[in-house]
C-alpha cells in the first residue's frame, strides 16, 4: 500500500496536490531541486515564502 503524501505546511494534515519545487542557490548546484508538498490551500503561501527568498522554481502536480 502506498503511503499518502501530506502537505508540508506546518500543522497541515491534508493530502498533497502540488509539488513546490525549489533550490537555494547558495547551498545547491543549479540543477539540484528540493520539493515541498502542498495541499490546494497552502500552495500559494509556500510558493510565496520561497519566491521572496529567490528559491522558488516551479509548481507541478503530484
Amino acid at each position: 500500500m502506498a503511503e499518502e503524501l501530506i502537505c508540508s505546511a506546518k500543522g497541515c494534515t491534508a493530502a498533497a496536490q502540488h509539488q513546490v519545487v525549489w533550490n537555494n542557490p547558495k547551498l545547491h548546484t543549479p540543477d539540484r531541486r528540493k520539493i515541498w508538498l502542498a495541499c490546494a490551500e497552502h500552495e500559494q503561501s509556500l510558493r510565496s515564502f520561497l519566491d521572496a527568498r529567490g528559491f522558488y522554481r516551479e509548481t507541478q502536480p503530484v
